[in-house]
């Protein structure tokens, strides 16, 4: 299957990392705005520095639907205070998305806590704490988006690291889970599409896209533009919208050396041309 053109913006929305530098939240949801762009996915630290209650109402103003907001999670830690802490700070990840109307909180789940080398110890302790959190969420009819990680941020911010694994928690938390699928983590997965095919539409809670440079400087603040590096978006667009996914196009991008030095109005026109070109 070939994935249809793109011919419109509806579907477009940046994560808020994408101008972080350039942009307040407030100058953000006007400036997306401002641009013909009406999907954003926030990031908590912007999202504190504006207050809930103000980016509520300035989302309203300007006809934006948050996409997503980033991040819970972060669940693995030494201590049993430490990984109650981790829950409670969920909650609250919880009920901000959910005052936002957000269409999801997207889980990083954590990596291995500190001095420890036990992985398959983390990956329990990040099941543990979803069963500590799922209940709140279904409460708030906030979906749980869980995104696996390149295995290369395995140690230090996400121990779930294909689809594959990602479809395994969400069989056994059940109702009210799902996936955010990140093409510069998932791209390079050999199973990704039978993966794709096994969470359907109900677990493909959202769909972000950049690209993988060739080479790249940094593993966290390189990221590339779509239609710079090698990830073939299409395909696997064309095997998400096989399954029924009809959300957002979610750019994410950060790019300490590049993106972020340039205007913000430039970085989102630049966006917009290539989602139409290359995604």
């Amino acid at each position: 299957m070939i994935a249809q053109p793109l011919t419109d913006f509806s579907r477009l929305s940046i994560n808020d990392a994408t101008t972080k530098v350039q942009w307040t939240l407030e100058e953000e949801i006007r400036g997306y705005a401002d641009m013909g762009i009406h999907g954003i996915s926030i990031w908590r630290d912007k999202l504190e520095e504006c207050g809930v209650s103000k980016a509520a109402q300035l989302l309203r103003d300007n006809n934006m639907t948050v996409t997503g907001v980033c991040r819970g999670g972060m669940f693995p830690a030494t201590t049993r205070e430490a990984r109650k802490a981790a829950v409670e700070d969920n909650w609250r990840a919880i009920d901000d998305a959910a005052q936002l109307n957000a269409q999801c909180l997207v889980l990083v789940v954590g990596g291995l806590p500190e001095h420890s080398k036990d992985i398959a110890g983390a990956r329990q302790m990040v099941l543990d704490g979803m069963h500590g959190i799922v209940e709140h969420a279904r409460q708030a009819g906030m979906p749980l988006a869980i995104e696996p990680l390149h295995p290369m941020y395995a140690a230090d911010r996400a121990c779930v690291n294909t689809m594959g694994q990602a479809n395994d928690l969400c069989d056994v938390l059940g109702e009210g889970v799902g996936i955010a699928l990140d093409v510069f983590h998932v791209w390079w997965d050999p199973e990704l599409k039978k993966q794709i095919q096994r969470a359907g539409k109900e677990r493909l809670l959202a769909f972000h896209i950049c690209d993988w440079r060739m080479p790249m400087s940094d593993m966290l603040l390189d990221r590339a533009m779509m239609g710079d590096g090698v990830i073939d978006i299409p395909l696997i667009r064309s095997w998400v919208e096989a399954e029924g996914y009809q959300g957002f196009h979610e750019v994410e991008i950060f790019s300490a050396d590049h993106w972020w030095k340039k205007p913000a109005e430039e970085v989102l026109q630049v966006c917009k041309e290539r989602y139409l070109t290359v995604v």
